[in-house]
């Protein structure tokens, strides 16, 4: 075999052994709180808004709130970033980030919307 072939093959190999090990690090399971409580990476808890109160922290950057598991579980979340239309009526909430302090840091929300389609069934 040419040394040319050589060389494009082993590029090719650490190309895909490269793309396997960044899609792996990207991943994020998801996890109760007990979980979080126990992982240094960052993972995804699924819930539901505990309470209605949702308030910005005191300088402004960010807001907090209380999201309960789905075991029932229930910690308060940190989200640095705009807080997303319609959450007080989600219907979910998964909040990805990692738990430290004593409170859940989120890097990113996902709100599950209320189907606008929900108990409007026609016969």
């Amino acid at each position: 075999m040419k040394k040319s072939r050589v060389f494009l093959l082993a590029v090719i190999v650490i190309f895909i052994a490269y793309s396997i090990l960044v899609y792996q690090s990207s991943l994020t399971t998801y996890v109760d709180f007990a979980q979080a409580k126990s992982t240094k990476s960052a993972v995804q808890v699924k819930g539901s808004l505990a309470t209605s109160k949702i308030t910005q922290t005191e300088d402004g950057r960010a807001i907090a709130f209380v999201l309960r598991d789905d075991n029932g579980e229930e910690v308060t979340v940190i989200y640095h970033g705009v807080k997303p239309e319609g959450m007080e009526q989600a219907a979910g909430i998964v909040a990805i980030g990692k738990y430290a302090n004593g409170q859940f840091q989120a890097d990113k929300l996902l709100v599950k919307c209320p189907s606008k389609y929900q108990g409007s069934v026609k016969q």
